[in-house]
């Protein structure tokens, strides 16, 4: 038994060597320019165990891939039920983007990586559009209803509101160098997370008022 624990957990580390290994390659040089001998040599391990734990590179990417958005995902569903829960609109809207925030900070070169790759057209992309990000739009539906529900939005209304919002959340961790070499900015500092939200508080207070007046 205590043999079995120790493979196991000497499996564990292995794995976790590829995935790290294999998000800063792919970081540095993008998915196609990174192979799975130099996966494998980053993490020193052989090139026979990429496969055997993920099914080669491929493989490798939808693990990363899935990893992020499932707990992306998670963080939503579980931070939406709490902040519905007797808040403004724009304290409602403030708190989940501090999460979703933190979820990325955490997680940035991860974040950053599955962003990127999700701008491309393919076979994954669109799987993972038709799954996680369909559930994504309809938890988003869900709260924008509930905050808004005085309103009566009109379907174009609450789509253009959400995509606005999500692109807040998003697009510092999908451009981050564009922040850094431009703005000075570096979102994956906690200094950064502060003032932003600051922004988005800000953001979500005009959005309500203009919603009521429309």
């Amino acid at each position: 038994m205590q043999a079995k624990r120790v493979n196991q957990a000497s499996g564990n580390k292995t794995k976790d060597a590829v995935v790290h290994s294999a998000l800063k390659l792919f970081t540095m040089s993008g998915y196609d320019g990174v192979s799975v001998r130099a996966i494998a040599s980053d993490a020193g391990v052989n090139v026979a165990l990429v496969s055997y734990y993920f099914g080669g590179k491929q493989g490798l990417l939808e693990y990363l891939m899935a990893a992020f958005f499932e707990g992306y995902l998670s963080t939503l569903e579980d931070t939406e039920q709490i902040v519905m829960e007797n808040k403004s609109a724009a304290d409602c809207l403030t708190e989940l983007a501090d999460q979703l925030i933190r979820y990325q900070q955490h997680a940035f070169y991860l974040s950053r990586f599955v962003h990127r790759e999700m701008t491309f057209d393919n076979q994954l992309v669109r799987e993972l559009m038709s799954s996680y990000l369909i559930k994504e739009k309809f938890l988003f539906i869900n709260l924008f209803q509930h905050l808004f529900h005085e309103q009566s939005l009109r379907p174009i209304q609450l789509e253009f509101a959400i995509i606005h919002y999500r692109d807040l959340i998003i697009q510092p961790f999908l451009q981050p160098q564009y922040f850094r070499e431009v703005f000075f900015m570096q979102p994956s500092e906690p200094s950064f997370r502060i003032q932003y939200l600051r922004f988005i508080n800000e953001w979500a207070c005009g959005l309500d008022r203009r919603l009521q007046r429309a």
